[in-house]
């Protein structure tokens, strides 16, 4: 139970670093052709699309979505990992 414990924080705490570079990406000028850049675009952009179109902020030059994923996922982690916790106890 504590290996399936580790990977599923482990693979939360992958796709939090991958918004974070996605974050940064938007920051510097990059080649949006790149591989590497349209991997990350394409692993984050299904979780934070729901919330850019519940926050339309966009037009504001603010996009608070990678804040309230960030939030969520670490809500999400928390109750997968009590509820694996509870059972194994």
């Amino acid at each position: 139970m504590f290996l399936l414990i580790q990977i599923i924080n482990t693979t939360f705490r992958i796709y939090s670093y991958l918004i974070l570079a996605r974050i940064f990406l938007t920051w510097i000028p990059v080649d949006h052709y790149n591989p590497v850049v349209q991997f990350i675009y394409k692993i984050t952009e299904p979780i934070l699309a729901p919330f850019r179109i519940i926050l339309p902020l966009g037009n504001v030059g603010l996009d608070l979505s990678p804040i309230i994923v960030f939030f969520l996922l670490n809500l999400l982690r928390g109750a997968i990992i009590n509820i694996l916790i509870g059972i194994a106890l």
